[in-house]
């Protein structure tokens, strides 16, 4: 059985083989993507066992993705196929500079149908970790249930809970509901790792410290806060640091970088590292994944970390 569980919508991406407009090029690459996919990715990578918690379209594109998920070695005993609704797509654009152009095709897609009744079926047995980002809530009102249920089934059997708002503005119905409904499932978990603009737009501040504040006073012990190349900033408890971020030669593609991020920061607690130690894995991670231009191609094992952290620090 796995120790950790992660539940959120994979989809197939379609990368431009030349840069332009998304509707002038002609040629695209195919592979995975998926906030808590490219998470999934990372922890397995690292060592870890991992199951997902998806819907897939019984579909050549819902296939493609089962087959990425396998070669990963992650848990499939979560997923299930939808022969009715199609899995999720999404477009990214290539340039060489700045953040690419990315389109979702996801409304209606077959892991927005997936319910809480899907979530009665998850077997805690073993699981320490649950990692839950603000994506689901924003898809249908069925996933945002299936949210809710699967964090409290997660809490009543004392599994430690962690939250990324990854905040996706145009999938939800106002502003004013995505920053309530976050906030009220953040409370409910027991580490956030918010990035400094959505702090902004979450807490109403952009300064770290006031973000911290803001979830320590909804009662989440331990706040790390992503702030691009500056690192983060992490509050555990009564105490806060920076710790710095690491260079890299060039930036390639920033997405991605987020979701490294939370797979070296979950997998230091797992492994029962210091909260520093923690961010520092992170930091690491997240440096790496900007230097690809795929999603999860750069998330490193074990060792090409420890390589990459100790030729840098």
């Amino acid at each position: 059985m796995s120790k950790v569980l992660l539940f959120g919508e994979a989809m197939a991406l379609f990368t431009a083989q030349a840069e332009g407009k998304l509707e002038d090029v002609n040629l695209f690459g195919k592979s995975v993507a998926g906030a808590e996919l490219n998470v999934c990715t990372g922890l397995v990578r690292l060592g870890h066992t991992v199951s997902y918690i998806t819907r897939l379209g019984n579909d050549p594109l819902g296939l493609y993705v089962k087959k990425f998920i396998d070669k990963e070695k992650i848990g499939t005993e979560f997923i299930t196929f939808d022969s009715l609704n199609k899995t999720g797509l999404m477009l990214k654009s290539k340039c060489s500079d700045g953040d690419p152009v990315t389109e979702y095709y996801r409304k209606g897609s077959a892991f927005s149908h997936i319910t809480s009744e899907d979530i009665d079926r998850v077997d805690f047995e073993g699981v320490e970790l649950l990692h839950v980002t603000g994506i689901p809530p924003a898809l249908s009102l069925s996933a945002r249930e299936a949210t809710y249920k699967l964090i409290e089934r997660a809490k009543e059997k004392g599994v430690y809970v962690t939250f990324d708002p990854n905040l996706r503005p145009a999938l939800w119905e106002s502003e004013e509901v995505m920053v309530n409904v976050l906030n009220d499932l953040a409370k409910k978990c027991d580490l956030i790792l918010p990035g400094v603009a959505e702090g902004l737009i979450l807490t109403g501040s952009d300064d770290v410290e006031k973000i911290a504040d803001f979830y320590q006073n909804l009662g989440i012990n331990e706040v790390v806060i992503k702030n691009g190349s500056k690192g983060a900033y992490v509050r555990s408890g009564n105490d806060s640091f920076e710790q710095p971020g690491f260079k890299v030669e060039k930036v390639v593609d920033t997405v991605g970088a987020g979701d490294g991020f939370a797979a070296g920061v979950l997998s230091g607690k797992l492994e029962g590292l210091s909260i520093k130690e923690c961010a520092i894995r992170g930091n690491a991670i997240g440096a790496i994944q900007v230097t690809y231009s795929s999603d999860n191609e750069g998330l490193p094992t074990h060792d090409e970390l420890k390589k990459f952290i100790e030729k840098r620090m």
